[in-house]
């Protein structure tokens, strides 16, 4: 199989660094800046064992490969923002043989939260869900750092919505041999469930830095309690923190990387990149959505999805807001809202 990776950021690039290194085919979808750098220079991937570099075809679009190969994969591994224009973009390119790629090929969603899915599977006929617990940085154009070791991260894939096919295990046995573990699970959603609620503090580190100390981790907490009500109310699913431990144990230690760019997660990284649009809409923002359909308040994520949003859209420093005055707002927040 030949695996198109839409969006060759810190998840994308990690990825197709990995699959590329262990030998499978591998095509890196980029635009603007990154595309210019990995076109030019190849992917940079710094990981513990050293820096490697890798000169894979680049492309902007599909137009850049003509029509698509019967056996290729889509991974999409844009954030849930840019969902859409990538699905207009590779939906309708025509495959070999016949037909289109929302017809014929399989789309992996190796992104945060679970809306990316749902939205592909409105074109896609074959959609899979990708669980990502994948520590990597793009900060800087055509470098990609994943610090994880022995293993560079888990994917546990499965078919959106539920169950297991053999293309799941194909896919999964590609990545086993590329550095990373990829459980095929029938039951997904509970492993995107539990990672969300982790997500939810991605905005707090966004916009206040890393969540260190006392009241940034008292903060962090009173809102994935909010997630936790929510999905509670809904009926939704998710696996808990010892079951997660059981199946991370210590496969993924965090190494320190020479001349690694250093800072948060995604959505750290996107404030940090200027990239004016945030995905704490899919985020903090599922949340708020559940809690308006199940009559649950949840101010917390209300507040911190409109910061994030804010300081996308206006450009401003990650971590430019000091933890105590984002405890601050949050107090207030809660307090107008009632509780």
């Amino acid at each position: 199989m030949r695996y198109i990776i839409i969006g060759a950021g810190a998840v994308g690039g990690a990825v197709g660094g990995r699959l590329a290194g262990a030998g499978h085919e591998v095509v890196l979808v980029a635009r603007g800046a990154q595309y210019a750098a990995l076109r030019d220079g190849g992917l940079r991937l710094r990981v513990p064992e050293g820096e490697f570099t890798y000169r894979l075809p680049v492309v902007e679009g599909p137009a850049g490969l003509g029509v698509l190969r019967a056996d290729d994969v889509l991974v999409l591994a844009v954030k849930t923002q840019d969902t859409e224009g990538a699905l207009d973009a590779w939906g309708p390119a025509p495959v070999e043989g016949g037909g289109t790629a929302a017809e014929r090929l399989p789309l992996l969603c190796a992104q945060n939260g679970v809306e990316g899915q749902r939205v592909a599977l409105r074109r896609f006929r074959q959609v899979y869900g990708v669980c990502v617990w994948l520590p990597a940085t793009f900060v800087e154009p055509g470098l990609v750092s994943a610090a994880g070791s022995p293993l560079t991260g888990i994917l546990h894939l499965g078919v959106y919505p539920h169950g297991t096919d053999e293309t799941a295990r194909r896919i999964a046995a590609d990545l086993e041999k590329s550095s990373f573990e990829a459980p095929v699970v029938p039951d997904l959603a509970r492993w995107q469930y539990a990672k969300l609620l982790s997500n939810l503090a991605n905005a707090v580190e966004a916009v206040a830095g890393p969540v260190e100390g006392e009241e940034a981790r008292a903060l962090v907490e009173r809102v994935q309690a909010e997630g936790v009500a929510v999905l509670e109310a809904a009926g939704i699913a998710y696996t808990n923190p010892e079951e997660q431990r059981e199946v991370r144990g210590d496969k993924i230690t965090l190494l320190p990387l020479d001349d690694a760019p250093r800072g948060g997660g995604s959505s750290w990284q996107s404030l940090t990149r200027g990239t004016g649009t945030i995905e704490a809409d899919y985020l903090n923002g599922e949340i708020a959505l559940l809690g308006r359909l199940h009559g649950v308040p949840t101010p917390l994520n209300e507040l911190l999805q409109g910061l994030a949003n804010t300081f996308a859209r206006e450009r401003r420093a990650a971590g430019s807001l000091p933890v105590g005055e984002l405890a601050r707002l949050a107090d207030e927040a809660v307090a107008a809202a009632g509780e």
